[in-house]
């Protein structure tokens, strides 16, 4: 991302939007067209829908999503320090090892 802005314009919910941000244009397609995708899905999923409780319900999917991502990353995060920790360990401790036999 650059400080500069563009503007891009994009169809969500079968309205047009013009959205200036700083990201690359077709970053900004790509978010758009998530939320489009997630509003089309849940007025599949729910049938007749007013199109700014579709957009709620579309806003808290996406939000659950990245909620639930997030908390993976901690895992993993949490999951690959203790590996590396006890992989240190393990060297340490041959390492050390190899020094008291050569000492």
């Amino acid at each position: 991302m650059n400080g500069d802005k563009t503007s891009v314009t994009v169809r969500i919910a079968g309205e047009e939007h013009t959205i200036r941000a700083s990201a690359e244009a077709a970053y900004t397609r790509r978010c758009a067209k998530l939320v489009d995708d997630r509003i089309h899905q849940i007025r599949l999923q729910a049938g007749l829908i007013e199109g700014h409780k579709a957009a709620i319900l579309a806003a808290l999917s996406i939000a659950d999503e990245c909620f639930q991502a997030q908390e993976e990353l901690e895992r993993i995060r949490k999951e690959t320090a203790a590996r590396a920790s006890g992989l240190a360990r393990r060297i340490r401790a041959v390492t050390e090892g190899a020094a008291v036999r050569d000492g």
